[in-house]
């Protein structure tokens, strides 16, 4: 071989090799570096159903980012890794798998299906990130809805991507206001926090627009533990109330909804939660017209982009019992990755930084994450049970969970409607010293 052969053939093996070795380098950097979220929920018991919802809508989002190539950092493209931990809804579970999550240095975590396991996970957050400045975590709040989390216990390491009871509230009352047929009203919640807010805030909002109507009952049971809601179903028929105004969910609400059908009354509903996990098939033919519910967003909204999200979840997941779909998780993933993007970094501090104030818009629904609480502000859509429709004009086209059906929207909030004001206080004053 002749030395010029020779010198061109050594620098093209050296070229292949150094493009072998990037490649290799940018591919063992998405593989071996990926972006760790910590689910801390329930994922046994009695609300096991709810828990096993929100891996599935928070692992279709991650899987979507995945398959567009992950994270965009300066060090290549990073996977998004969810790791769940079943809390079995309680705080002191909660807390010890907090203390494992810190020690994997895994920089967020997402929670929700508690307000009460929220409020000690802000707290002990909001420690941690004091004594630990170099390995700080953030908080993002799929659904846990107790006002007070972005109002006098706010916490610049907390977000929350779904409306507050106070919020959902207001705009459930605002139809209630102007349903005439309204005269009295029955007032059933879990015993603990957030149920304890809903039954207070709905006496103090049905008071200011509707003082015609009189509360004739006002209950609270123990979350999770009561299995025949026969006796409360009588009470509420024997106090003469032509509405129940609940917080309840899981199965929390759909035994309380079935009770009540059993007991053959023709009462409406107001409810956070009634547009899925067993609840329409319980209901059956008792809901029609009577009960309601308040998101988000449902798959009924309407458009071709809101009717290409619903049924992409359905290609995802095709059983019926699967069928719970959670708008605002989707949106939680997505604003966490363009945060990401936006400080370059997956600290803490940066990223919360580049959250406030943050928008999102996805073709049907836009939000935007309030700076001064870090509560979104969203459109809200109250929706009444009815039977499905193929017929794309009755504006029911997709059922829930197989039962044949669905939610129609009766009224919708555009977030300027949806937007109360906060008490929050958000001490800043930390990241001077950092």
């Amino acid at each position: 071989m002749r030395c010029a052969d020779l010198f061109v053939f050594v620098l093209f093996t050296l070229f292949s090799v150094l493009t072998l070795s990037q490649s290799y380098a940018a591919n063992v950097s998405v593989q071996a570096k990926p972006i760790r979220i910590a689910m801390i929920d329930g994922l046994s018991g009695a609300f096991s159903n709810a828990g096993e919802a929100v891996v599935r809508n928070l692992q279709m989002a991650i899987e979507q980012v995945n398959a567009r190539g992950g994270v965009r950092l300066a060090d290549g493209q990073h996977l998004l890794q969810l790791t769940s931990f079943d809390n079995k809804q309680g705080v002191e579970d909660s807390l010890t798998i907090f203390k494992h999550v810190t020690d994997q240095d895994m920089p967020f975590i997402v929670q929700g299906n508690s307000s009460a396991v929220a409020l000690a996970l802000v707290d002990a957050i909001n420690k941690h990130n004091q004594r630990v400045p170099q390995h700080r975590v953030l908080f993002l709040n799929y659904s846990a809805v107790e006002p007070s989390l972005t109002n006098d216990k706010c916490s610049y390491w907390h977000f929350r991507f779904d409306a507050n009871a106070d919020m959902r509230l207001h705009v459930l009352t605002e139809v209630i206001r102007d349903d005439e047929r309204v005269k009295k009203v029955y007032l059933i919640g879990q015993d603990y926090s957030f149920g304890r807010q809903v039954a207070a805030t709905a006496r103090s909002m049905l008071a200011k627009k509707r003082p015609d109507i009189s509360i004739v009952g006002d209950d609270l049971h123990p979350i999770g533990k009561i299995k025949d809601f026969a006796p409360y179903a009588a009470k509420i028929k024997a106090s003469g109330a032509d509405t129940v105004i609940t917080g309840n969910w899981g199965n929390d609400l759909t035994l309380l909804i079935k009770a009540v059908k059993d007991a053959g009354m023709d009462t409406r509903f107001y409810t956070f939660y009634a547009n899925a996990l067993g609840a329409p098939a319980a209901i059956g033919e008792a809901g029609i017209g009577r009960v309601r519910a308040v998101a988000e967003w449902h798959p009924n909204a309407g458009g071709s982009d809101s009717d290409a999200f619903y049924q992409s979840f359905r290609r995802r997941y095709p059983d019926p019992r699967d069928d719970y779909v959670h708008l605002r998780m989707h949106i939680l993933v997505n604003m966490l990755v363009a945060a990401i993007e936006k400080a370059g970094s997956v600290e803490a501090g940066a990223v919360a930084k580049a959250m406030e104030g943050a928008g999102f818009n996805n073709g049907f629904h836009d939000a935007s994450m309030r700076a001064s609480d870090h509560q979104l502000i969203q459109a809200l859509y109250v929706s009444v049970m009815q039977k499905r429709n193929p017929d794309a004009r009755s504006g029911l086209r997709f059922d829930n969970e197989g039962s044949g059906y669905g939610f129609k929207t009766e009224r919708y909030f555009a977030s300027a409607l949806t937007a109360l004001p906060s008490s929050c206080k958000m001490d800043k004053s930390f990241l001077r010293d950092h």
